[in-house]
């Protein structure tokens, strides 16, 4: 092995276009990776190997042919399981969809196509993206590179781990309620969480859809702004894509923090976060001072049920969007005939549908019946308004926000698994940004004295992903 599976995007694309490596190399660097690593993490659930080598095949030739390609041409990448990919199995992790072969690719795939991009395969998660740890996966839990008796994240756990165990360069993950950002903090790497219909979800399956965003992960700053670049922008099949101009996100890399004002969020700080996590993103605060911002004190005060806000809200939307999941039109039919189509039902989801997602199908629906919608899903709805709200007065104050992403480094395997309400709480810090509709990045910050790593977030009003990679840029220089 050359080791080119653990160059940057940037480095990678050079490479390729001095013919120090071809696109075949560098695949099988990151297959070779794969091989060493991926039976003790459990990161991949479906390989393409073959589909893999044939496209970068294509860029070596299509290079040798003097051919001028995008930048991510040949680059090797993978996608969390819940992203259609045409011809390639995508399952959701879930028993339900265990055989699904997409007929078409999901909007941000074929954005990525039109690149030249080497898909390697599909990443482990949570089934239908509902946890936090990877666990809920009718593929068993993804472990974490750093320590394998952790967690790597979730629900893209996957997607985290195959990047920071260097497999491949970078890869996709959505993020619901912290789904992107609590796997790159667990897993030392970058992760970015959009704002909500700055990337088309078309072609994603949903789990709630007034909160699910699509972003990605990579292993520095400048691979998250390039892969943002392909993916951002308008689809006309997906009506929650505005027409808002996409900027140049490298443009933002090199500007300096001077000046900048910047908010610490003091619930974010509160009791319950690990001491080594407070200690680790004031450090860098500190740090972004130095560099001449001005370090701010806010207050986000419905931060605290932001939590309550999620698991009514977003169970209500899960049970309607996994409606469809029935054994007839979608998704795999019983094992024994049943008796009539009540019964059909109850075998076709009882056998394919897992713990967490029969347990959020059930808030779900209780919330949205008649008698509990008034009391508890528009209420939930009225909150989720004054957590915006918070925000929006936030940034009236500040440009950019900065905190802890998880009040904890990973934990263990196992450890908060029969304790769904300790694994809720896992994502207290990320949940309010997806609430409100934000972006949000996670960045590497320092690491525990066990040697696990520690993330930061960067939140930002709407649509302004640039002063998220603006601040990140500066950390990472330091």
């Amino acid at each position: 092995m050359a080791n080119f599976n653990k160059l940057t995007i940037r480095q990678a694309a050079e490479g390729l276009r001095a013919k120090n490596f071809s696109a075949e190399e560098l695949l099988n660097d990151c297959l070779a990776q794969i091989k060493l690593r991926d039976k003790d993490l459990n990161a991949f659930v479906t390989l393409d190997e073959n589909g893999a080598r044939e496209q970068a095949q294509t860029v070596d030739k299509k290079l040798e042919a003097g051919e001028k390609l995008p930048l991510l041409a040949g680059i090797p990448m993978a996608v969390k399981d819940l992203i259609y990919t045409k011809g390639v199995k995508t399952t959701c992790a879930s028993p339900i969809l265990k055989d699904f072969v997409p007929p078409y690719d999901a909007t941000v795939m074929e954005m990525l196509k039109a690149q030249d991009i080497v898909m390697i395969g599909k990443t482990n998660l949570d089934e239908f993206a509902c946890g936090g740890s990877t666990e809920h996966s009718c593929f068993g839990p993804t472990k974490n590179p750093f320590d394998l008796t952790r967690v790597a994240g979730g629900s893209s756990g996957g997607s985290a781990a195959c990047v920071a165990a260097d497999m491949c360069l970078y890869s996709l993950g959505t993020d619901t309620g912290g789904s992107i950002r609590q796997p790159a903090s667990f897993c030392g790497i970058y992760g970015m969480k959009v704002t909500y219909g700055r990337v088309s979800r078309s072609g994603v399956n949903s789990m709630a859809s007034s909160w699910d965003t699509v972003g990605n992960f990579a292993r520095n700053v400048e691979d998250i702004a390039l892969v943002l670049q392909q993916i951002a922008g308008k689809d006309r099949r997906d009506m929650t894509t505005p027409d808002v101009a996409v900027p140049d996100y490298s443009s933002f890399l090199n500007k300096d923090v001077k000046g900048m004002k910047i908010g610490l969020p003091k619930e974010y700080f509160a009791e319950g976060v690990d001491p080594e996590v407070v200690a680790a993103v004031k450090n860098s605060a500190k740090k972004l001072e130095k560099l001449g911002a001005e370090i701010v004190e806010v207050s986000l005060p419905y931060t605290k049920y932001a939590v309550a806000v999620y698991y009514v809200s977003v169970p209500a939307e899960l049970s309607a969007n996994l409606e469809r999941f029935d054994g007839i039109r979608y998704g795999k039919k019983p094992s024994e005939d049943p008796a009539d189509i009540v019964d059909f039902y109850f075998k076709a989801r009882g056998e394919g549908f897992g713990d967490e997602i029969k347990r959020r199908i059930m808030i779900g629906t209780y919330v949205l019946s008649a008698g509990y919608f008034d009391a508890y899903y528009k209420k939930a709805q009225r909150v989720r308004t004054l957590i915006i709200r918070d925000f929006a007065e936030a940034f009236e104050k500040v440009d950019a926000l900065i905190a802890p992403v998880a009040p904890t480094p990973a934990f263990k395997v196992g450890e908060l698994v029969n304790d769904p309400l300790a694994m809720y709480m896992a994502d207290v810090l990320t949940i309010p940004v997806n609430a409100a509709g934000l972006p949000g990045l996670a960045c590497p910050c320092g690491v525990t004295a066990s040697g696990l790593p520690i993330g930061l977030q960067i939140i930002a009003p709407q649509f302004e992903e640039g002063r998220c990679l603006q601040v990140a840029s500066a950390l990472e220089k330091v």
